[in-house]
């Protein structure tokens, strides 16, 4: 049978992954954009090998029309800041 976590362990426990997410949200920030590039190009190679090429494939029309409506909504604010001008 389990135990059941108590009042005081409960709050040490949040205290202790509030710490490591502040302290992981520290290093993220500090990471240079041209690590992080670097990150990505290393996932990115290893697609096949980690068996996720279905998977990205089935989403990719998914996250192209995302792209697209980004792209229209930023071209057409563009426009009209233009036009405002």
């Amino acid at each position: 049978m389990k135990r059941h976590m108590t009042t005081a362990e409960g709050k040490a426990f949040r205290e202790k992954w509030t710490a490591v997410n502040a302290a992981e949200l520290k290093e993220l920030r500090a990471t240079t954009i041209e690590w992080k590039a670097k990150q990505l190009i290393a996932l990115m190679s290893s697609v096949g090998q980690l068996g996720w090429t279905e998977a990205l494939a089935g989403e990719e029309s998914e996250v192209r029309q995302r792209w697209n409506q980004l792209r229209k909504v930023y071209l057409a604010s563009k426009k009209t800041s233009r036009t405002s001008a």
